[in-house]
């Protein structure tokens, strides 16, 4: 047996090609698991394999495409417009088509996928367990793209005859447009089609097409959507279609699933699918729901949504067109179709967490308006179970005395245990009870209005506690300017206050642990560390300034005159920036007229200073063009005015060599 000349070369030898060895067959058809699909291809089409070169074709493109769509499936991928999924898509069209093209009408793909799963569900189980998945996935792919295939092969073969008439080879990319935009036939199918009997596609006039019809419909967003936003899968859910909310009474209810969706993301507008399986990112809109979706500033609940075979995790729950709820999040188990009865189980922590938020929002309101002024106006808000923000109107920065008056007027209003009630009215109605709205908010003819006693009276469509008491606590954790005129409050109630001062304890803990002491002597304790830090400070900076100048020696004495200036040039050992300026200051009284030039190393790193006095400026002296030439032989670059200029450097051994260069220039300034 023959040896490939190098290790490791991929010969396509896959299990396929060795059993057409194995089984001594002329192809991959013939060997036993796939010639039984081949066959069933050939029963269903009315053909005999090796007739008709063509019809053998049409019929090993079905056969391999089937197989490859039933594994995908099989493994989760779901027939989309991008990525893998647009693999799934077009081999289940081309399989189709090659259908079409051998006399099958209807829909067969699914009796196709049955074989393969009968012939290879012993080595791969999981096609037996997915099976009715499988073929409800395929189903409705074929079913949907067999609107399109019928119509669109017959004007495709029209066209054909056209350019066989005119003798050409290139079918236009207006013609392809048309057959795409008007009749849905992509262009992919189109080129495969011609691609097979010797024509090609103007892809270019195709592409610019396309390109003018996207701008003509970006224009006509501009004046259909004020958002001008692109269109999503959100957009295109029938109106009639509402969404019964039944969350305020409770948080589990069981409905039927009305439409499934694919994610919509900034690159993927989304599509509606019959279908959703394990791992797929999605969203599902359902005829009444328990889940509050995202709005008036509270943020939506999180849960489960639980059918016979499948289980979703709603990670948030969005409001799109007329109020219509819709949950986002993944398929975590099984499989979930259009149609299916289902139980809807909002978390009940999370929720419960964000009603103590939202109605100590509304305490947190009107607590403002006593504290403040009646100029208190709501500008922003986000209520969630961790926390609550809320943004509103006024002038200047709360004292810690008025955080306090807020805080403990909260903090007295949920002892007193007010009860929360709910009312529907018109909103003239709403208006006479003194109910506060939100300006600029867009109201229905029917508002809910949320009264806590005779302390707070809003419009309000979020959830809230049955009674004051619910909220437990109330805590301010911080205050602070997020515009003109607009402050912003952010606060914890309930069992996230208790949390908080859990943590201000444990820090407590470790800092008694690290002071050695009990919890009542932290302040005195660290009061006097403050104070020995300070004098030992102080010492230190007496005992460096001692320590340079003694290092510097008798500067002054070997200092060099040059035309009448002194010029210092002195080598120290850790002295840092200040040290030196506060040298440099001192050398200048004792020697007047100079120029003094100081470098000193830290380990590798240097420090270089440069100082001139006035009346050496004016002879020609500039501290910055001197520093910034000696830099350069410590490996460093700096810069600074005529009389004061300093560096860095990281090549100590190079010292010498800068207060040399130093002094050259030097030299050569004065005059």
């Amino acid at each position: 047996m023959s040896r490939a000349k190098q290790k490791n070369i991929d010969t396509g030898m896959g299990l396929e090609r060795l059993a057409v060895a194995v089984q001594d067959v002329d192809s991959m058809f013939d060997i036993d698991t796939i010639r039984a699909l081949r066959d069933k291809v050939c029963e269903i089409a009315g053909v005999t394999y090796n007739m008709d070169e063509n019809a053998d074709v049409s019929v090993r493109v079905i056969t391999d495409h089937i197989r490859s769509a039933t594994f995908m499936i099989s493994d989760g991928i779901m027939p989309t417009n991008e990525g893998r999924g647009y693999v799934l898509r077009r081999l289940i069209r081309r399989a189709a088509r090659h259908g079409r093209l051998l006399g099958i009408s209807g829909s067969f793909l699914a009796d196709l996928s049955a074989t393969v799963i009968e012939t290879s569900r012993e080595g791969y189980p999981e096609l037996e367990e997915k099976r009715v998945f499988i073929h409800e996935v395929l189903d409705k792919e074929e079913e949907a793209f067999g609107k399109t295939i019928d119509q669109g092969l017959r004007i495709l073969a029209d066209l054909e005859n056209e350019l066989a008439a005119k003798n050409e080879k290139t079918l236009s990319g207006e013609k392809a447009f048309e057959l795409y935009d008007t009749y849905g036939f992509p262009l992919d199918l189109t080129k495969d089609i011609l691609t097979e009997k010797g024509y090609e596609v103007d892809e270019e006039a195709f592409a610019a097409c396309m390109k003018e019809q996207r701008e003509r419909a970006r224009n006509a967003r501009k004046t259909t959507n004020y958002m001008g936003k692109e269109l999503t899968v959100y957009d295109k859910v029938d109106p009639a279609l509402q969404t019964e909310f039944t969350g305020y009474d409770t948080l589990c209810d069981e409905s039927e699933i009305a439409l499934l969706m694919t994610e919509v993301t900034e690159e993927d507008a989304g599509d509606f699918v019959q279908a959703l399986t394990e791992g797929e990112k999605s969203a599902i809109i359902t005829k009444k729901t328990p889940f509050y979706a995202t709005k008036g500033g509270q943020i939506g609940d999180k849960g489960v949504i639980v059918a016979a075979e499948g289980e979703f995790k709603v990670e948030d729950t969005i409001s799109i067109l007329d109020g219509k709820t819709v949950h986002v999040g993944v398929v975590t188990k099984g499989m979930l179709r259009v149609g299916d009865k289902v139980t809807l189980t909002v978390d009940r922590d999370g929720r419960l967490d964000t009603e103590k938020n939202h109605s100590g929002t509304h305490l947190l309101q009107k607590a403002l308006k006593v504290v403040l002024g009646e100029h208190v106006e709501q500008k922003g808000s986000y209520v969630a179970p961790n926390r609550l923000r809320f943004d509103f109107a006024h002038f200047k920065p709360m004292t810690k005395e008025e955080i306090r008056k807020v805080e403990d007027l909260v903090n007295e209003k949920i002892r007193e245990e007010i009860a929360v009630r709910t009312d529907v009215m018109t909103i003239e109605e709403a208006k006479k009870t003194g109910a506060m709205a939100l300006f600029g908010e867009k109201y229905g003819e029917k508002v809910r209005v949320v009264s806590m006693g005779d302390f707070s009276k809003e419009f309000c469509g979020g959830t809230h506690v049955k009674n004051t008491g619910e909220i437990q606590a109330f805590k301010i954790v911080a205050e602070n300017g997020v515009a003109a005129g607009v402050r912003r409050i952010e606060a914890l109630t309930g069992r996230n206050v208790f949390e908080y001062y859990r943590g201000i304890e444990e820090t407590l803990e470790t800092v008694s642990g690290i002071l050695r002491a009990g919890n009542g002597d932290i302040v005195e304790k660290a009061r006097k560390l403050q104070e020995e830090i300070k004098a030992l400070s102080s010492e230190i900076e007496s005992m460096k300034a001692k320590a340079a100048q003694a290092s510097l020696g008798n500067a002054a004495s070997d200092a060099e005159d040059v035309n009448g200036v002194s010029v210092v040039a002195k080598a120290l050992e850790n002295v840092d920036m200040n040290g030196m300026r506060d040298l440099g200051d001192s050398l200048k009284e004792k020697l007047g007229s100079c120029v003094v030039i100081l470098a000193s190393a830290a380990g590798p790193k240097v420090n270089l200073m440069v100082m001139a006095t006035d009346d050496a400026v004016k002879r020609g002296a500039h501290a910055g063009n001197i520093i910034r030439e000696a830099a350069k032989l410590v490996g460093g670059g700096g810069g600074g005015r005529p009389n004061l200029a300093q560096a860095g450097g990281k090549n100590a051994a190079g010292i010498p060599d800068a207060i040399r260069k130093a002094q050259e220039i030097v030299r050569s300034q004065i005059k």
